[in-house]
């Protein structure tokens, strides 16, 4: 019942929202190309053998860098079986594709609907399937279980905007948990929250965030990527720069002003504005430009040339975490609207400042734990981060503090991912027979 219940509340929403993914389709091009695979209907030669494989699920681009701490190792454990990644986003199909290696194909989840979901198992054939961080999708937990193939909840976590909506619907929750296998939490809480909501404590353990293990070191990037995007930010002279990464609608006003008040005391800081969601491109490009400041975007820069502008709007898909190597301060989108935050350990691994507003509940623990640590600066508001960005600009000190607390917790934290492993292999074992774990108590 529970599940009918949900198939038929999916079929209802997608009637309603029809004319928005109409819209997105015609206004940004969304949907069309993926809309086979969504359905179900993979290429020709996707897994044109028929092999058993491991299905790697991941949202977006912040779940897909995630998996690839996992991804090597998966590989060199289970030879004989394909890895697939399947992403909901086209940006974090992009990702993917550019950034993951190791990966037989990728491919677009399909629509939680029986039919297209167990059209999609008979062509991927997965003994084990990863689900990245929440995502949890009743229909295809249920075929998996009838099939027999494992599940695990990898990096997993709920935060705490989310919480009180799961556990209202504990009931509902409790049934489709069932159906996981295996509960791989980022942390204490994230795993006390999961087994509140319905999941079974036998099943649930703490493994810490591979957000941490996923992470490439600056030199270990060497050679993949990083140092062409550099060449497009090529200084003849020292200059400040301030990036602000993963901007949300209503905070690129705020950031310009800041920018205003930083190129007051230090007239050569440029900016380079990231926004989250590719269709606001234009959108943030117009904002920079009514404050008559000299834009430009980041794909129509020369190579190994000066940019010639106050302000770059980073318009291509990837290299965020690239661009980061030429901040001189990041600031951290999604946290000064209220929209949970993004995720601040891309610019710690390359030992930058770091600073973010209130509204960090998507990276609750890893927030706090920074700024525990002193290794990051939290503002209020906008007015604070004008104040904060100024004061970091100009000193040097305060910054060389900042960004050697930030690698050294990096570093200091990695090692979920072979928890992780062993607690996969517990699963789908190997033949050495690793993988023993122990399941979380509730306290």
């Amino acid at each position: 019942m529970v599940h009918a219940l949900y198939t038929l509340a999916i079929l209802v929403l997608a009637v309603v929202l029809s004319p928005w993914f109409a819209y997105q389709a015609i206004r940004y091009r969304k949907y069309i190309g993926s809309l086979a695979q969504r359905m179900g209907y993979l290429p020709v030669t996707f897994n044109l053998d028929g092999d058993d494989s491991i299905w790697i699920h991941a949202v977006s681009v912040g779940e897909a860098l995630s998996a690839r701490a996992l991804i090597a190792d998966l590989r060199e454990r289970y030879p004989g079986l394909r890895i697939f990644l399947s992403t909901t986003t086209l940006t974090g199909q992009q990702v993917a594709r550019t950034r993951l290696q190791g990966i037989d194909a990728v491919f677009f989840f399909p629509f939680d609907l029986p039919p297209f979901v167990n059209r999609t198992l008979r062509l991927v054939r997965p003994r084990l399937f990863i689900m990245m961080e929440t995502e949890i999708w009743p229909n295809l937990l249920r075929a998996c279980r009838r099939l027999g193939v494992k599940t695990a909840l990898v990096n997993g976590r709920i935060s705490s905007r989310s919480y009180p909506r799961y556990k209202a619907a504990r009931g509902l929750f409790k049934r489709v948990l069932a159906d996981v296998d295996r509960f791989c939490m980022q942390s204490d809480e994230s795993a006390r929250r999961i087994v509140k909501i319905g999941a079974d404590p036998a099943r649930v353990i703490v493994t810490g965030s591979l957000k941490f293990d996923s992470l490439e070191s600056p030199t270990s990037a060497v050679g993949r990527g990083v140092n062409r995007v550099v060449r497009f930010f090529h200084f003849s002279s020292p200059r400040p720069v301030i990036v602000a990464g993963s901007t949300m609608k209503g905070e690129e006003s705020a950031v310009l002003a800041a920018f205003a008040a930083v190129r007051r005391v230090h007239p050569t800081t440029m900016l380079i504005v990231a926004p989250r969601k590719p269709e606001r491109f234009g959108e943030v490009e117009a904002l920079a430009r009514a404050e008559g400041l000299r834009v430009v975007r980041r794909t129509e820069l020369a190579v190994d040339a000066e940019p010639r502008a106050d302000v770059v709007i980073l318009d291509s898909i990837g290299e965020l975490a690239h661009v980061f190597q030429v901040a001189t301060v990041v600031f951290m989108g999604g946290s000064l609207a209220d929209h949970g935050g993004h995720n601040i350990l891309e610019p710690a691994v390359h030992g930058k400042p770091i600073v973010f507003g209130p509204h960090m509940q998507n990276f609750a623990e890893i927030a706090a734990t920074f700024l525990a640590q002193q290794a990051a600066v939290e503002v209020a508001d906008a007015a604070e981060l004008a104040a904060v960005l100024v004061r970091l600009v100009g000193d040097s000190v305060e910054r060389a503090r900042l960004s050697a607390a930030a690698r050294a917790l990096v570093e200091a934290n990695r090692g979920a991912k072979d928890r992780t492993l062993d607690a996969l292999a517990s699963l789908l074992p190997l033949p050495s027979g690793r993988g023993v774990v122990r399941p979380f108590k509730r306290v």
